[in-house]
């Protein structure tokens, strides 16, 4: 069985939460990712690893270069953690508005 890094620390880091930002809109080279931060490119490599390692991103051979892109299915495992939080607020919320529209139509 194959070990990855925690998904979780990986994205705690705020340059790589940056760096799936920008691989989500476009599948990018480290070169091309790496001109957007202010960090070497061996910086900013590294986080590429992690997040490879992670599996949060996927890369793909195109002749020389090497492009990277979001794995919808690596967020898999923070999607399923947020869900019942998004729940919780969607419910706050929901609540909320009732109070809300309870409140204004006794003030009218």
């Amino acid at each position: 069985m194959k070990l990855r890094r925690d998904v979780f620390q990986a994205i705690a880091d705020p340059t790589r939460r940056a760096i799936i930002s920008l691989v989500a809109l476009q599948a990018l080279t480290p070169t091309a990712i790496a001109a957007n931060f202010d960090y070497s490119r061996q910086t900013i490599s590294k986080h590429i690893q992690i997040l490879t390692e992670c599996e949060l991103l996927n890369q793909e051979q195109n002749g020389r270069e090497i492009y990277y892109q979001l794995n919808p299915e690596g967020m898999k495992d923070i999607a399923d953690f947020i869900e019942p939080f998004r729940k919780l607020w969607d419910d706050r919320f929901n609540k909320l508005e009732s109070i809300m529209k309870n409140h204004q139509s006794k003030t009218k």
